[in-house]
């Protein structure tokens, strides 16, 4: 007989979520480890729109994308299902579902959220990513970032780099926080989702986060998990938050994120447990239609969700200038039966700290932006 509670866990988790400057909570995140398993995911949806339904979108779109990943979750512990097409695919219906939602709700057009679902199995780490959400891997002291930043900040610092740009006017650009790709009801122009995983080893230190966390500097991260890594991953997201909140930046974004400490692997000798640590920031019961009967039920999942304030918006919001645009171009996306090609291996992270969003976007479409 096998005794439970003596063996390692695989994983060590915690998430956090605070509101920042905002008025409201428009980031959604659920986390989902279950004892005695190799395999665990993750979700996070960064909405935008604010008086145009950004915390709807971000709901819409983490609660899609969670509930077709549980319905997989056993094939995907016992190693038979593509993990990559499946995280594609969530993609692809989670703009669906945001497409309906328009269709039903007009006045919400315009609504939309950013993406990021990772999934580990064993020692491999696969994701899939829409927008500027950061992904984050901390290993033997450095840190760095695994997808693709959908934003134009890496443009403007690649100008700055090659010297068409001066470092002061990049670091301010208006346009940092303007976003190439997005869940937002039309054609995704870009889904970072690679074919192939990238390797995770025990003592590795996993962050899956909104873009609020980008607030602290690349440098403040890594000397926080530096000085942590050693410790609970509760107790390193507690470090983080208290950096966010020193920072004391009235234009602080919404903030959420999972830490995700590995430890070493263990050979599982009975069927996995039915504990499963599940933390939901915000899932709102009027999203129009009801989660469909294949979605995570009670007993399997136990959602918290974050304390928040109302979430009409003011005028004096709605009168705010936008420094989060979304430019959406016409493209040919990755088909379901032609992978996309893997994506190049990361370089460390060089990013510069946002200069804060706003609680709504403009849209524009161009063909060819």
């Amino acid at each position: 007989m096998v005794d439970v509670l003596n063996e390692v866990n695989r994983f060590d988790v915690a998430t956090a979520a605070i509101k920042g400057g905002r008025d409201y909570q428009e980031d959604s995140l659920i986390a989902s480890f279950p004892q005695g398993q190799e395999t665990g995911f993750a979700v996070l949806a960064d909405g935008m729109g604010g008086h145009l339904s950004g915390d709807v979108a971000s709901a819409l779109v983490m609660t899609e994308v969670f509930s077709r990943i549980k319905l997989k979750e056993m094939l995907l512990d016992k190693q038979i299902t593509d993990v990559s097409a499946l995280l594609y695919n969530t993609a692809s219906a989670a703009n669906a579902r945001i497409t309906q939602h328009i269709e039903e709700a007009p006045e919400t057009y315009g609504m939309g959220s950013t993406l990021l679902a990772t999934v580990i199995r064993g020692d491999e780490l696969y994701w899939v990513s829409v927008g500027d959400s950061p992904l984050l891997l901390f290993r033997d002291g450095e840190l760095r970032q695994l997808n693709q930043d959908h934003s134009m900040a890496p443009q403007i610092d690649m100008m700055v780099k090659v010297g068409a740009m001066d470092p002061e006017v990049g670091r301010n650009h208006p346009d940092r926080n303007t976003l190439t790709s997005a869940i937002a009801g039309v054609d995704i122009d870009k889904i970072d989702c690679p074919d192939k995983p990238t390797a995770i080893l025990p003592g590795d230190i996993i962050i899956i986060a909104s873009d609020g966390l980008q607030f602290l500097s690349n440098d403040t991260i890594t000397a926080i998990l530096q000085e942590t890594q050693g410790a609970r991953s509760s107790d390193i997201s507690d470090a983080l938050l208290k950096a966010v909140a020193e920072l004391d930046d009235p234009d602080q974004d919404n903030t959420v994120f999972t830490v995700v400490k590995l430890g070493e692997r263990q050979q599982v000798t009975q069927p996995a447990a039915q504990d499963t640590t599940s933390v939901l920031v915000q899932l709102r019961s009027d999203l129009g239609r009801p989660m469909p009967a294949q979605a995570p039920v009670a007993d399997q999942t136990a959602p918290v969700v974050a304390e928040q304030e109302p979430t009409a918006a003011t005028q004096a919001q709605a009168d705010m200038p936008s420094k989060r645009v979304i430019r959406l171009v016409t493209s040919n996306s990755r088909s379901f039966d032609k992978p996309a090609a893997p994506a190049p291996e990361a370089a460390p992270a060089e990013q510069v700290r946002p200069q804060g969003h706003t609680s709504w976007y403009r849209r524009q479409r161009s063909l060819n932006d």
